[in-house]
């Protein structure tokens, strides 16, 4: 669960239940393996195998580290990451970062929509416009009509659909000896091909919308709970709200990296094996999957795009809106009503029409699912600076500022994203 926090004895009221001490960790966790995501790690399996199962094991102890310093900027400071950065560095570059975010997000939102109306449409037939637009409005309303402290609850329940890629490589023929030594024991060829979709595998899984929500539900979590407090104004409370939150983040982000493998050895042992190299739609995927793994495959691949995107929209979305109201200064949260919160509502509304409005164009559904995920990376390393700094920063964060393992670890995530970054910007060049 990583270092012990430092300080006095936990409260007795930590040994509350396993699935009550998950919450915001857990939720990010599985909502990184959104529609984007999961297109990916098929891209992934399907062009390469088993071959890039490592990333996930490379990537896993660093979406801790920069998660974990995202939700303790939250539960400290009892602010998401905009007030964070709003203390440290000018109001014009805290503008760039959140309008970076937004467009990201809007994009990710629409590419996300598309492929649940793609899935959808396989399925049962019918329009895809339709369904996009019904996706949209049903988790707007949801978010809008329903109080956070019920909402969450859906959403952590909504994690479980991510099991469905369970499912699939279980029905698949998977080489286990060849998955584990792709994780372990990569045989990669280098090129152009090959780091952009290391690269799109670092933006699907160190997404920025992540570090925004987690840091948000902190803030909310404190506002549910009457007796909790912003540590900074209730230090006592620290040392077991601290090893909740190493708890939750590990846990979250291993479910992620977990269910990501899983996706990534069903491609392998399905598309890959049968020479679909290729994969260009998340119907094409779904429909792929049919006649060499069956059609329970092809159920669980559908279910599980329909669930977790329903899970990653309200995260997407509100995230969004989070990191805009911050910066606007205007009343904002899940758990209030639209009446008491307008500018904040109005915002996240926004942010869902304008997805909705891009994801009917008619753009493929696959390509901008990876091209979202590259776009995540590229936009990613500023922000990351941005946490780091942040939660790192003695005036803000005092006495309880991240730990030094825990920066090293954050650093490190934004190092590899960098690399990664320039990497792609100069294959990209080069072709």
């Amino acid at each position: 669960m990583g270092p012990p926090a430092e300080g006095q004895a936990a409260p007795p009221e930590e040994g509350r239940g396993f699935w009550r001490k998950l919450g915001p960790g857990l939720i990010t966790g599985a909502a990184d393996d959104d529609p984007s995501g999961i297109a990916t790690y098929t891209q992934a399996g399907a062009k390469f195998g088993y071959g890039l199962g490592w990333t996930l094991l490379v990537t896993y102890p660093l979406m801790v580290g920069i998660q974990l310093a995202s939700a303790r900027i939250g539960r400290t400071t009892g602010r998401g990451l905009t007030s964070a950065f709003a203390k440290l560095w000018p109001r014009p570059v805290v503008a760039a970062a959140v309008l970076m975010l937004l467009v990201a997000n809007i994009v990710n939102l629409a590419a996300d929509l598309g492929a649940m109306a793609e899935v959808t449409r396989l399925a049962i037939g019918g329009p895809e416009a339709l369904y996009a637009l019904a996706f949209g409005a049903v988790s707007l309303g949801l978010q809008a009509w329903l109080p956070y402290r019920r909402y969450v609850r859906v959403l952590k329940w909504l994690t479980l659909s991510l099991l469905a890629y369970v499912g699939v490589a279980m029905v698949a023929h998977v080489d286990w000896k060849a998955a584990l030594s792709g994780a372990v024991l990569p045989h990669v060829t280098w090129n152009a091909e090959t780091v952009k979709m290391v690269v799109a595998i670092l933006g699907t899984t160190i997404s920025p919308y992540l570090f925004f929500w987690q840091a948000a539900q902190e803030v909310e979590e404190i506002e549910r709970v009457e007796k909790d407090q912003p540590l900074h104004k209730a230090p006592h409370q620290a040392p077991a709200q601290l090893r909740r939150l190493g708890f939750d983040t590990w846990l979250g982000m291993g479910f992620s990296n977990a269910i990501a493998f899983f996706m990534i050895v069903a491609a392998a042992a399905t598309l890959h094996a049968g020479g679909q190299l290729d994969v260009e739609s998340t119907a094409q995927a779904a429909e792929a999957l049919r006649p060499v793994a069956g059609d329970a495959a092809f159920v669980l691949f559908a279910l599980g795009i329909l669930g977790t995107g329903m899970l990653a929209l309200p995260v997407l979305a509100g995230s969004a809106a989070y990191a805009c109201a911050e910066f606007l200064k205007v009343r904002r949260g899940l758990e209030k009503p639209v009446g008491a919160a307008p500018a904040f509502y109005a915002i996240l509304a926004a942010a869902m029409v304008c997805a909705m409005a891009i994801s009917l164009i008619g753009i493929d559904p696959m390509k901008a699912l990876v091209w979202a995920a590259v776009i995540n990376s590229l936009m990613s390393v500023p922000i990351m600076v941005g946490v780091m700094l942040a939660a790192g920063s003695r005036r803000l964060m005092g006495d309880l500022r991240l730990p030094l393992g825990w920066r090293v670890l954050g650093w490190a995530a934004t190092a590899a994203m960098a690399v990664a970054s320039v990497a792609f910007v100069v294959t990209s060049f080069a072709s």
